[in-house]
């Protein structure tokens, strides 16, 4: 499988992750308390995926998939991070507390447009990755796309 392959299907799965964390929002009644065992299930259901892909490449490749213990420490950093955003984003789109319900076609798009600006910055400062007159340019319009989207949401 090609690398624009994957990339293709890793931005629609991130997509649907996206728009089914807001589908489950509407679900949730508008007295209740927490979202927190909507997250759980959604982990749960993250984690049996894991396992089954595991089984599948444990029988494909028959050699040990152990990695160096600095793998495991950063990709449980990323998993603290991810289960974060998993619960705040429960509590952003249904509304619970103070908030109101937040709009897909607004949250959504700020979040993942505003993560690609921070991974950009990161990537150059800290990972010391090149960045080019193009990728500044897309940096750009990306934070005056969010810029838009945000005042068109406070405006509505």
């Amino acid at each position: 499988m090609t690398g624009l392959t994957l990339l293709v299907i890793t931005t629609f799965l991130y997509a649907g992750y996206n728009i089914l964390i807001k589908v489950s929002t509407q679900h949730v009644p508008h007295d209740a308390p927490s979202t927190i065992t909507a997250t759980i299930c959604l982990q749960i259901a993250a984690l049996a995926v894991s396992f089954v892909f595991l089984a599948v490449q444990k029988a494909q490749i028959h050699a040990s998939l152990l990695l160096p213990a600095q793998a495991y420490i950063w990709a449980a950093a990323a998993g603290l991070c991810i289960g974060a955003a998993e619960i705040t984003y429960f509590y952003l789109f249904a509304g619970i507390g103070s908030s109101k319900p937040m709009q897909a076609s607004v949250a959504i798009p700020v979040i993942v447009s505003g993560a690609i600006v921070i991974a950009l910055i990161v990537g150059w400062l800290v990972l010391k990755e090149g960045i080019a007159w193009p990728q500044l340019l897309g940096a750009g319009l990306i934070a005056s796309g969010i810029f838009m989207l945000f005042i068109k949401s406070e405006i509505a």
